[in-house]
């Protein structure tokens, strides 16, 4: 089924791909401008189960390419129109997803990015399910980002309760 999406790709659809990876990507490097933030991060007590720096990029790069792949298979099945409800569920995930990284970070407040994570995940379990409803496979991409996000809420909740 999702090789399917890849065969007799025509330009339309290969420009399609590479706008939705943008667009997920430009998410991603706004998001990344906030997380630098000197030593706050760093001074902050942390659970022993907080992942190491490193782990951070390679796991986004895979969400946020999986989560354009599944823009991407929506938009391919069923266009803008026909789209309007998942593809703006997206679009909100998407902003929201942008926004946690400011609140938390660059405007060091993880108590309101506790608060918006939490209606980050309903926004994402919404969007797998509106996805889900057009072709299985496009909800399915977004499991391991509602799984990640997750678990950042816990740590996100956890450091907030902590500090």
């Amino acid at each position: 089924m999702f090789y399917l999406a890849f065969t007799n790709m025509n330009t339309r659809t290969v420009l399609g791909l590479v706008g939705w990876l943008a667009l997920c990507f430009a998410v991603a490097a706004l998001g990344g401008i906030a997380t630098d933030t000197g030593t706050w991060y760093q001074e902050l007590t942390r659970p022993a189960w907080n992942p190491p720096g490193w782990v951070f990029g390679p796991v986004w790069t895979l969400l946020y390419t999986l989560m354009g792949i599944a823009a991407w298979g929506v938009w391919k099945e069923v266009g803008f129109d026909a789209g309007a409800v998942p593809l703006a569920l997206f679009g909100v995930q998407l902003a929201l997803n942008g926004l946690w990284s400011w609140l938390f970070f660059a405007w060091q407040a993880p108590g309101w990015a506790f608060a918006e994570i939490l209606v980050l995940w309903v926004a994402i379990a919404a969007t797998l399910l509106a996805f889900y409803r057009v072709k299985a496979w496009t909800g399915y991409l977004l499991v391991p980002y509602l799984l990640w996000v997750s678990y950042a809420a816990a740590l996100n909740g956890w450091i907030w309760w902590m500090n």
